[in-house]
Protein backbone atom coordinates (compact mmCIF):
# COMPACT_ATOMS: atom_id res chain seq x y z
CA UNK A 1 0.00 0.00 0.00
CA UNK A 2 1.58 3.36 -0.85
CA UNK A 3 -0.03 7.31 -0.52
CA UNK A 4 0.93 9.73 -2.79
CA UNK A 5 0.64 13.38 -3.38
CA UNK A 6 3.00 15.73 -5.81
CA UNK A 7 4.39 18.97 -4.53
CA UNK A 8 5.00 21.55 -7.51
CA UNK A 9 7.61 24.77 -6.58
CA UNK A 10 8.35 27.35 -7.96
CA UNK A 11 11.23 30.32 -7.05
CA UNK A 12 13.36 30.52 -4.55
CA UNK A 13 13.30 29.80 -1.12
CA UNK A 14 12.21 33.10 0.39
CA UNK A 15 9.63 34.18 -2.31
CA UNK A 16 8.91 31.40 -4.42
CA UNK A 17 5.50 29.31 -3.50
CA UNK A 18 4.01 26.13 -4.28
CA UNK A 19 1.18 23.63 -4.36
CA UNK A 20 0.30 20.55 -3.05
CA UNK A 21 -1.96 17.92 -4.63
CA UNK A 22 -3.20 14.42 -3.15
CA UNK A 23 -4.57 11.61 -4.40
CA UNK A 24 -7.60 11.43 -3.07
CA UNK A 25 -7.99 15.49 -3.68
CA UNK A 26 -8.65 16.63 -0.17
CA UNK A 27 -5.29 18.40 -1.22
CA UNK A 28 -5.65 20.07 -4.67
CA UNK A 29 -3.54 22.41 -6.02
CA UNK A 30 -3.07 23.81 -1.75
CA UNK A 31 -1.07 26.28 -2.35
CA UNK A 32 1.94 26.52 0.67
CA UNK A 33 5.18 29.38 0.43
CA UNK A 34 7.76 30.29 2.92
CA UNK A 35 5.10 32.54 4.31
CA UNK A 36 2.39 30.27 5.24
CA UNK A 37 5.31 28.45 6.84
CA UNK A 38 7.03 30.85 8.93
CA UNK A 39 5.15 33.98 9.35
CA UNK A 40 1.04 32.88 8.59
CA UNK A 41 -0.34 31.28 11.62
CA UNK A 42 -3.85 31.70 10.39
CA UNK A 43 -3.38 29.38 7.99
CA UNK A 44 -5.66 31.30 5.25
CA UNK A 45 -3.27 31.79 2.87
CA UNK A 46 -2.20 28.21 2.84
CA UNK A 47 -0.61 25.22 4.80
CA UNK A 48 2.56 24.08 5.42
CA UNK A 49 4.45 20.79 6.17
CA UNK A 50 4.23 21.29 10.05
CA UNK A 51 0.88 21.69 9.71
CA UNK A 52 0.17 18.46 7.70
CA UNK A 53 2.14 16.68 9.46
CA UNK A 54 -0.19 17.45 12.52
CA UNK A 55 -3.06 16.56 10.72
CA UNK A 56 -1.29 13.21 9.77
CA UNK A 57 -0.17 12.39 13.04
CA UNK A 58 -3.52 13.31 15.04
CA UNK A 59 -5.48 11.23 12.55
CA UNK A 60 -3.24 8.47 12.41
CA UNK A 61 -3.22 8.30 16.62
CA UNK A 62 -7.58 9.03 16.86
CA UNK A 63 -7.46 5.52 15.09
CA UNK A 64 -4.83 3.57 16.70
CA UNK A 65 -6.15 4.92 20.07
CA UNK A 66 -9.77 3.56 18.34
CA UNK A 67 -8.51 0.05 17.29
CA UNK A 68 -6.78 -0.31 20.34
CA UNK A 69 -9.80 0.39 22.86
CA UNK A 70 -12.32 -1.65 20.21
CA UNK A 71 -9.70 -4.13 21.13
CA UNK A 72 -10.30 -3.76 24.90
CA UNK A 73 -14.33 -4.02 24.35
CA UNK A 74 -14.85 -0.38 24.44
CA UNK A 75 -16.24 2.06 21.60
CA UNK A 76 -15.28 5.62 22.16
CA UNK A 77 -18.14 8.07 21.65
CA UNK A 78 -15.09 10.71 20.48
CA UNK A 79 -11.60 11.31 20.86
CA UNK A 80 -10.85 14.39 19.88
CA UNK A 81 -6.51 14.95 19.32
CA UNK A 82 -4.87 18.34 18.78
CA UNK A 83 -1.31 18.01 17.35
CA UNK A 84 1.52 20.38 18.08
CA UNK A 85 4.26 20.08 15.70
CA UNK A 86 7.13 23.03 17.22
CA UNK A 87 9.93 24.13 14.63
CA UNK A 88 12.51 25.86 15.93
CA UNK A 89 15.95 27.75 14.23
CA UNK A 90 18.71 26.04 15.26
CA UNK A 91 21.60 27.99 14.40
CA UNK A 92 21.28 28.25 9.98
CA UNK A 93 18.72 25.80 9.46
CA UNK A 94 15.04 24.93 11.26
CA UNK A 95 14.22 21.86 12.75
CA UNK A 96 11.12 20.01 13.57
CA UNK A 97 12.11 19.87 17.74
CA UNK A 98 8.94 18.19 19.09
CA UNK A 99 4.88 17.50 18.62
CA UNK A 100 2.14 17.63 21.68
CA UNK A 101 -0.71 15.29 21.22
CA UNK A 102 -3.53 16.67 23.63
CA UNK A 103 -5.84 14.08 23.51
CA UNK A 104 -9.82 14.33 25.10
CA UNK A 105 -11.59 11.11 24.96
CA UNK A 106 -15.42 10.17 25.67
CA UNK A 107 -15.55 6.47 26.44
CA UNK A 108 -18.19 4.85 28.00
CA UNK A 109 -17.32 2.34 31.02
CA UNK A 110 -13.68 2.73 30.64
CA UNK A 111 -11.94 3.35 34.22
CA UNK A 112 -9.09 6.43 33.90
CA UNK A 113 -6.24 4.31 34.66
CA UNK A 114 -7.31 1.61 31.32
CA UNK A 115 -7.78 4.81 29.50
CA UNK A 116 -4.53 6.44 29.99
CA UNK A 117 -2.73 3.13 29.49
CA UNK A 118 -4.00 2.86 26.28
CA UNK A 119 -3.71 6.17 25.40
CA UNK A 120 -0.37 6.17 26.16
CA UNK A 121 0.46 2.48 24.20
CA UNK A 122 -1.15 4.03 21.04
CA UNK A 123 1.42 7.12 21.36
CA UNK A 124 4.31 4.74 21.05
CA UNK A 125 2.40 2.44 18.25
CA UNK A 126 0.63 4.56 15.70
CA UNK A 127 2.57 4.47 12.23
CA UNK A 128 3.11 8.09 12.49
CA UNK A 129 4.52 7.97 15.86
CA UNK A 130 7.03 5.20 14.77
CA UNK A 131 7.44 7.34 11.48
CA UNK A 132 8.57 10.50 13.55
CA UNK A 133 9.91 9.04 16.62
CA UNK A 134 13.08 11.32 15.93
CA UNK A 135 11.52 14.07 17.54
CA UNK A 136 10.01 14.16 21.15
CA UNK A 137 6.36 13.08 21.29
CA UNK A 138 4.86 13.98 24.49
CA UNK A 139 1.21 13.51 25.38
CA UNK A 140 -1.51 14.97 27.75
CA UNK A 141 -4.69 12.94 28.20
CA UNK A 142 -8.08 13.06 30.24
CA UNK A 143 -11.59 10.59 30.13
CA UNK A 144 -14.40 13.28 30.26
CA UNK A 145 -17.81 11.66 31.24
CA UNK A 146 -20.77 11.51 29.03
CA UNK A 147 -21.82 11.67 25.81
Amino acid sequence: MKRRSTAIWQGNGVEGKGTLTSTSGVLDKTPYSSTTRFKNEDGKAGTNPEELIAAAHSGCYAMALGYALTGEGYVPDELRVDAAVSIEQITDHFEITGIHLDLTGKVPGITEEKFLGLADAAKVSCPVSRALKAVEITLSARLVQGK
